[in-house]
């Protein structure tokens, strides 16, 4: 009774861990829909339950007596006795193993089965922990083509401030105020919606977001037309076309990174969608913006749940438990073992006049009983040392399996710290940057700074913001990481 109660909780827990009973409906194309999908449809997921769910119809075996004999003996020619001719005995016999031998079997089959089962759950989480990495990188490359994007249209409304300077007469003219400079773009143009859906037409994604950005061209333009005017005063202020081509250079490369972008992504949905086990060229859907996730670290409790949940704890400690409940069931194989059992000849009838004529032709019934005796008794201590020692080594697997998931979490814990510093001093230098674009816009419209020097302010601008978004990445993956070294989701 109490190994099917076990089976049982076993088996919900299994229903809950593929999301048979959810508690919750997950959103189509969110994370934890993608989680779930995954967890039932991969293959090595539910071979790993496969394996699960043949170790419970162990258990049955383990506890099973064993089969009755049936002896059958005909006599060629019928055998004259005292009662008759004995023509054929049948003997039928039951053995049964010394008691607790078969409640010793059923433990060491249950453990087993669960081991099987933390198998299972091992491999879950190494599926959940690749589809949260590969969803991360995901999401990073659509911040990092939104952010090039970004980028490319700044470089766009560069060329045409260039244009108007290089178009600007250099004759002496009356020098306008630099009022209309004020209108200048104050931040990068994103491309609204998921620009990862996008991505196939990277060749044109300039004209794709021309509506989004009209504003911060006519606001390029206005400055342009400052400059022109400031032109006319100084002759040191007129651009050239040089200026033009170097911004068309940097824009080549920017839609080349564009391209390789596409190109990453192609591959990371392959890769995602092979865990999800379905078509390679099926599209992942991810989110707008890349954040970071909230994550507390408690020591203490971190610990206890390693020491709890973890998988590969809780598998050690089973086969523990399977070889202490087989060290029993081998000192229980010593002892001997008992046969109850039933002898019945089949007489017939004699002409011997010896016979009695009461007994003549009357069968035979004789109960019977059998003991084993194991008198070899080195077979079976060796068989309880091998399994203490196994017994042993599993208790020091663990030990030390413990030793290097604490080590692990330690490792993990300084790498969070650093990530989420990284993704600080990325952040602040990004929006240093952003203001120093807008400040040497500005110069660069009045004539008092070279082109040169935009061009490294927007590659710093475009740097920082790739750089934050690899960190965040790193940092989410890093808690995924966490998730699966605790075993359970400690950001919901």
């Amino acid at each position: 009774m109490k190994n099917k109660i076990r089976i049982q909780t076993y088996i919900t827990g299994i229903a809950l861990l593929l999301g048979i009973l959810p508690a919750f409906s997950q959103q189509a194309d969110s994370l934890s829909w993608y989680l779930e999908t995954a967890a039932r449809n991969n293959p090595l997921i539910n071979s790993n339950f496969a394996l699960y769910k043949a170790s419970l119809e162990k258990i049955p075996q383990a506890g099973a007596y064993a089969d009755p004999e049936l002896d059958i003996g005909l006599f060629v020619k019928p055998m004259e006795t005292l009662s008759g001719k004995q023509i054929a005995d049948f003997t039928l016999m039951q053995m049964f193993p010394w008691f607790g031998t078969r409640k010793a079997a059923r433990n060491e089959a249950t453990e087993m089965s669960r081991m099987a089962y933390e198998q299972f759950r091992e491999a879950r989480n190494n599926l959940f922990y690749e589809v949260k990495s590969q969803w991360y990188q995901l999401c990073n490359l659509n911040e990092q083509y939104k952010n090039t994007q970004a980028n490319l249209l700044l470089l766009e409304q560069l060329e045409k401030l260039a244009l108007n300077r290089y178009s600007a007469p250099s004759t002496n003219a009356p020098t306008p105020t630099t009022a209309t400079v004020v209108s200048t773009v104050t931040t990068p143009p994103v491309a609204t919606g998921n620009s990862m859906d996008n991505m196939g037409g990277m060749g044109s994604s300039p004209q794709t977001t021309a509506q989004g950005t009209s504003a911060g061209n006519a606001s390029m333009q206005s400055m342009g037309a400052g400059s022109m005017g400031s032109s006319m005063g100084s002759g040191s202020s007129s651009g050239s076309m040089s200026d033009v081509l170097r911004i068309q250079i940097e824009k080549a490369e920017l839609q080349n990174n564009l391209e390789i972008l596409a190109s990453s992504r192609i591959a990371a949905e392959a890769r995602f969608n092979a865990l999800l086990n379905r078509k390679q060229d099926m599209r992942v859907a991810v989110p707008d913006s890349l954040e970071q996730l909230r994550f507390l670290i408690d020591d203490q409790a971190m610990t206890d749940s390693i020491i709890t949940a973890n998988p590969m704890l809780s598998m050690l400690e089973a086969e523990a438990n399977a070889y202490r409940a087989k060290a029993v069931m081998d000192k229980k194989m010593s002892y001997p073992m008992f046969g109850i059992g039933l002898q019945y000849s089949l007489v017939g009838k004699s002409n011997n006049k010896m016979v009695m004529d009461d007994m003549n032709g009357m069968d035979m019934f004789m109960p019977m009983f059998k003991i084993s005796i194991p008198i070899f008794r080195k077979k079976y201590q060796a068989q309880q040392k091998e399994s203490q020692h196994y017994r042993r080594a599993s208790e020091l697997k663990y030990e030390n399996t413990l030793n290097q998931l604490q080590s692990e979490y330690q490792t993990v814990k300084q790498q969070l710290a650093d990530a989420a510093r990284k993704i600080a001093l990325y952040k602040k230098q990004q929006e240093l940057s952003l203001s120093t674009w807008q400040l040497i816009v500005r110069e660069f419209s009045a004539g008092t700074t070279s082109l040169t020097e935009v061009i490294q302010v927007e590659r710093q601008l475009l740097d920082y913001s790739l750089k934050k978004s690899e960190a965040i990445a790193e940092y989410n993956t890093m808690v995924a990481g966490m998730e699966k070294l605790v075993a359970t989701s400690i950001n919901e």
